[in-house]
């Protein structure tokens, strides 16, 4: 009897809390009021939560937006300056080459040219070497050239030394010339003209050397640290033929060789 009445207590009161509920006998509660209720709870919770990641998503396109400008301007800054300055480790693979194709020679022209307005012996030039924007370069030549005679000209330029701070000027680079031997006594002069490529060689094509491998130039910081130039300069000389040569191997360009007006068996530099 006992039992009977146990069960019959336990069946009204699933009843009484099905009814309070609205549910139907035997409904279960994920499909009643309550899965509603709570539905909307999880909504309600969904919605809040959608805002601190609205806010993380706007965060970091703030960063990328920002890291993006800093980059930009750190190349901005790069071209600004020059390129070859920078890395001091020579590449294992350009070391076994010839000491004159580490530096690199361009074929170049002068579009502008100005007496340095706080040095006696030196013009200041805007050359065209084939990059974006001129190359500034001081010379000493005002002593051989007039600056008419600067005006337009084709020279060679050698593109790979460090940059240069000459009476104030940054000279990115400089013109080779060859020059005659000092005559003995005071007052005796030298003769410096400059070395030329030929008519036919393309504005910035880099000069190879006759008989040796394609120049792999170093950077500028490689050339100084090592003084690749002043070791070159050792052999860079006009020939018989007033030809442009490194130990015998002629300056070439897809037009010819490089030359030099008059002076033979001169020191180039």
């Amino acid at each position: 009897m006992n039992t009977v009445n146990a069960l019959d207590l336990i069946d009204a009161a699933i009843a009484d809390l099905e009814a309070k509920l609205n549910l139907a006998p035997g409904q279960s509660l994920s499909s009643g009021s309550t899965s509603t209720s709570t539905s909307g709870v999880g909504t309600s919770k969904n919605t809040k939560e959608e805002k601190p990641n609205n806010h993380k998503t706007s965060s970091n396109d703030s960063k990328k937006s920002s890291s993006k400008q800093c980059t930009k301007n750190k190349t901005i800054t790069t071209q600004n300056n020059n390129n070859n300055n920078n890395n001091n480790t020579p590449n294992p693979k350009t070391q076994d080459q010839p000491d004159i194709c580490k530096l690199e020679f361009k074929v170049g022209k002068i579009i502008k040219a100005w007496v340095h307005p706080d040095a006696d012996k030196l013009y200041c030039e805007e050359i065209d070497v084939g990059e974006e924007t001129p190359r500034l370069i001081a010379s000493g030549l005002r002593k051989h050239y007039t600056l008419e005679e600067m005006q337009g000209r084709r020279v060679v330029v050698v593109s790979n030394l460090k940059t240069k701070k000459l009476a104030g000027f940054a000279s990115f680079g400089m013109v080779l010339c060859a020059a005659s031997q000092q005559e003995e006594g005071e007052g005796s002069d030298e003769k410096v003209e400059f070395i030329e490529p030929p008519e036919g060689a393309v504005i910035g094509e880099v000069i190879n050397f006759q008989g040796l491998p394609p120049p792999q130039p170093w950077s500028g910081a490689q050339v100084e640290k090592k003084k690749i130039f002043q070791t070159c300069a050792e052999g860079m000389r006009t020939t018989e033929e007033g030809l442009a040569a490194w130990n015998g191997h002629l300056f070439m360009t897809s037009g010819g060789p490089c030359t030099c007006a008059t002076i033979r068996n001169g020191a180039m530099r």
